[in-house]
């Protein structure tokens, strides 16, 4: 059983940890230290939910309803390239209006309904945490409960490590440039992720 709560932890990392659009979000929000720990929750609470279908079998749903990864990926690589766009006006906006400290924040609502798009219109998070996740906790056998807890673990440290460690980088976002670059690196990354959806199939 150790062996396979350590494994789930350690493949649930190694999925999450690749930059994406979920992440990028995190950090942003984690720089500006708005609503931090609401999205850090969103983000754990949909992978908890995702890893638990995956090990509960239910990876399958593609193969039941064919229309549904095709269907996934566009809606992807629309919200996606819109969300890219968003962040490229905001760079040429200038860095001043993007400081952690301005009084301006985003509405809740708006944040969370971002981050669950984010989420949920990302194909790439149904192969990595149904499919993948599910099919390796098959090799665990009967010990898919922990290695499905340890992998739930593993997501919630590593965005809670993202969203509130990010404050640690606020001494170099505190120049206005710095904040123009990262949203234009956010940007690119949506768009190259749209591009590899829409291209790569």
């Amino acid at each position: 059983m150790f062996q396979a709560a350590v494994n789930g932890y350690l493949v649930a990392l190694s999925l999450i940890l690749a930059i994406g659009a979920q992440n990028a979000f995190v950090l942003r929000q984690g720089l500006r230290r708005e609503h931090v720990a609401a999205v850090v929750a969103v983000c754990a609470l949909s992978d908890a939910v995702l890893i638990a279908a995956g090990v509960a079998g239910f990876g399958s749903l593609s193969a039941a309803v064919p229309w549904f990864g095709e269907a996934m990926r566009w809606l992807g690589v629309v919200f996606l390239a819109v969300y890219g766009a968003l962040r490229f006006r905001a760079a040429l906006r200038g860095g001043e209006a993007l400081k952690p400290t301005e009084n301006g924040t985003a509405p809740l609502g708006k944040v969370l309904a971002t981050c669950l798009l984010l989420t949920w219109a990302n194909p790439h998070v149904y192969l990595d945490t149904v499919v993948l996740i599910g099919s390796i906790s098959a090799q665990y056998d009967p010990y898919q409960l922990a290695f499905g807890v340890a992998a739930v673990c593993g997501s919630l440290s590593f965005f809670a490590a993202l969203g509130f460690g990010a404050r640690l980088l606020a001494p170099v976002f505190a120049r206005p440039a710095a904040w123009v670059w990262l949203e234009v690196g956010v940007g690119l990354t949506m768009w190259g992720i749209a591009a590899g959806l829409a291209f790569g199939g």
